[in-house]
């Protein structure tokens, strides 16, 4: 293809792209505004998968806001689990282990309960794609699952600040430095 022809493809994909965010901004500002999402986690493996995640809802890909709200709501639970030298018991699926956490103190009811929503959330519908996926309304979930994380990691990794130093309300799920200072993800947009 000649130089010119790529310059004419690449305007028009340019074009159309700003449409399709023109039209969608005010519907993005919206689903921005809907989660009070933590701006501060811990650097850990899931933070990132986190802030997608919130992307995902805020563009409006709802069946993979659904999907990856699933795996790093699992993910932050297993994380929980290990921080407290806990193991999954044999057969207990997240509902029924997140009712063990409330009864240990680890988690609130509250928290658990948006652990076990995300859990029955059409899991095995959407992780193994099966027929009845069709059916489920995505729109309504990923707006419940993207809360119900916010919730769950609004608990898990509270934090306070004293002069600018941040301080976690539980340090176990924070990697602190010998310094005191707290490696973490910002998600400040």
């Amino acid at each position: 293809m000649s130089d010119a022809h790529e310059q004419l493809r690449r305007v028009r994909a340019e074009e159309s792209l700003r449409a399709e965010f023109d039209l969608s901004l005010r519907q993005r500002a919206e689903r921005c505004l809907e989660v009070r999402r933590q701006g501060i986690l811990p650097n850990h493996h899931f933070a990132s998968a986190s802030s997608e995640c919130l992307k995902l809802y805020r563009d409006g890909y709802f069946l993979s806001t659904v999907m990856v709200s699933q795996s790093v709501a699992e993910g932050i639970f297993r994380f929980i689990l290990e921080r407290n030298s806990l193991t999954s018991e044999e057969g207990l699926k997240i509902p029924e282990m997140a009712k063990l956490l409330v009864r240990k103190g680890l988690i609130s009811s509250e928290c658990a309960n948006a652990f076990a929503r995300i859990w029955c959330s059409f899991r095995n519908d959407v992780h193994h794609m099966n027929p009845k996926v069709v059916e489920v309304p995505f729109t309504k979930l990923a707006q419940r699952n993207i809360s119900d994380l916010a919730s769950i990691e609004n608990e898990v990794f509270a934090y306070r600040t004293n002069q600018g130093k941040l301080l976690p309300v539980q340090a176990k799920y924070w990697d602190l430095n010998e310094d005191g200072s707290v490696p973490v993800f910002l998600r400040l947009e």
